[in-house]
């Protein structure tokens, strides 16, 4: 498994990276089986999110470090150094480009944009 993290170098131009989840094999639920899962993670709050379909909104960094789980639809998101990717259903997006240029952000599915925000600060 692996998520789309995009980041702010010390220079504020923000970047993408892949990044691969590690998982292992553990109890997580006795008497059920083993399952493979990643360590737990501390955060803050959970949120829903919806965007309407042909929003577009203005480039800026993200206000705090967060992780969107999509539900539904699709977006467009671009970094500050032009590269993009476009985030669908079952993408996850770590975003911890707190300060600098920031990054754009525009649905480009007919239908909303849905998703879950998770928090970590």
């Amino acid at each position: 498994m692996q998520y789309l993290k995009l980041y702010a170098d010390p220079d504020g131009e923000s970047h993408w990276d892949d990044i691969n989840v590690e998982v292992e094999e553990r109890s997580f639920a006795p008497p059920a089986q083993a399952i493979e899962i990643s360590k737990p993670e501390h955060v803050r709050q959970t949120m829903f999110l919806r965007l309407r379909s042909g929003w577009n909104e203005p480039i800026h960094p993200t206000p705090v470090a967060q992780r969107l789980v999509c539900l539904a639809g699709t977006i467009r998101v671009t970094a500050s150094d032009g590269s993009y990717r476009d985030i669908g259903p079952g993408d996850v997006w770590q975003m911890e480009d707190k300060f600098g240029k920031g990054h754009h952000t525009k649905v480009t599915s007919d239908e909303d944009f849905e998703a879950v925000i998770i928090q970590f600060e």
